[in-house]
């Protein structure tokens, strides 16, 4: 019986060492990923998670003079109110089917651009630099405030004075008194949102298109594939996965209403709130004019807790049709 060959018990240290150096070089590279990204990590942790604390005002009878946790516990009276004013199912509702129309729109919107962006930029320089100048002037509506938003939709629908109005007496059509019109705003609030939004859509779907192999289109047009044939087998299936995610984010997002968007623009007029008041509207006008912040919370936690299920659950549908496209 032989023993153990001479050198490989001799390789066994020199293994470890290589190991163990190649271990302190991943660390100290880590470590100065970590550094980067520990002020991000600590905004996060500051404004993200300490405020969650807070919560525990959606179950007391908050008074200021008392704080939070010297002001009496109520338990769900807070929830019951809500639940039981009649509220909660109007703005529940408003806020699923708005979000909903904002993310199908925007999503089919987004992608239509891109898809004609990228087009042009494939047509010579000069079409480029007019992809470029198309490509700011969708981009820049979303740095504009919608307190600028909600002055330019009132010059348009003013009933007196509006552009849409004078358009429509050219036409022989009486005035629309739009913001006593509740019916026209989920259309309006839609195109509102698509305008200012769809830019920001547009380049993230034209940088997924950008970093796809242009050697995949070079053999599809060899096979005679058209252009409609190549986005419908090639540019759609490798974003599928850039749409998932955003698709996937924006439900996170869908119980948490655009403030400035349903405040500025329908002007907060009361006669708009059957299809335009959402729960954060009415978590602002509770401590507005109620001054009870109690209330407020327990609508805010409730936005947050449906919020929660809503991802996870949309998450779980991905993951089962396919593993890869989850966010976790």
């Amino acid at each position: 019986m032989t023993g153990p060959h001479p050198e490989r018990i001799a390789s066994v240290p020199e293994t470890h060492t290589k190991k163990m150096r190649r271990s302190r070089h991943d660390s100290g590279q880590n470590l100065a990923l970590m550094l980067m990204a520990l002020p991000g990590v600590l905004v996060l942790f500051v404004f993200a998670y300490l405020p969650m604390g807070g919560a525990i005002i959606a179950f007391k009878d908050y008074r200021a003079i008392e704080g939070i946790l010297g002001s009496a516990w109520v338990g769900l009276k807070n929830f019951e109110f809500i639940f039981t004013s009649g509220t909660a199912w109007r703005i529940t509702v408003n806020t699923l089917y708005l979000n909903l129309l904002f993310i199908v729109t925007g999503t089919f919107g987004s992608l239509a651009l891109a898809l004609l962006l990228n087009e042009i930029q494939g047509r010579g320089r000069a079409s480029r630099w007019l992809a470029r100048i198309y490509q700011s002037a969708l981009f820049f509506p979303f740095f504009i405030s919608y307190v600028i938003v909600g002055y330019f939709g009132f010059a348009i629908l003013n009933t007196d004075t509006g552009i849409l109005n004078r358009l429509l007496e050219q036409f022989g059509i009486a005035p629309v008194s739009w913001y006593a019109t509740p019916a026209a705003w989920p259309l309006i609030l839609v195109l509102v949102n698509l305008w200012k939004g769809v830019g920001f859509g547009t380049v993230i779907y034209l940088a997924g298109i950008l970093g796809i192999d242009p050697v995949y289109y070079e053999a599809a047009a060899m096979d005679g594939a058209t252009k409609f044939q190549q986005v419908r087998f090639i540019t759609l299936p490798f974003l599928a996965p850039l749409v998932t995610i955003n698709v996937l984010l924006a439900i996170g997002r869908i119980f948490f209403a655009d403030f400035g968007l349903f405040y500025n623009v329908t002007r907060d007029q009361s006669l708009l709130y059957p299809t335009t008041d959402v729960i954060d509207t009415y978590v602002f006008r509770a401590l507005r004019q109620l001054g009870d912040f109690g209330m407020a919370g327990a609508a805010g936690l409730y936005q947050s807790v449906v919020s929660l299920i809503l991802v996870l659950l949309s998450n779980w549908i991905v993951r089962r049709r396919d593993p890869e496209r989850g966010l976790f």
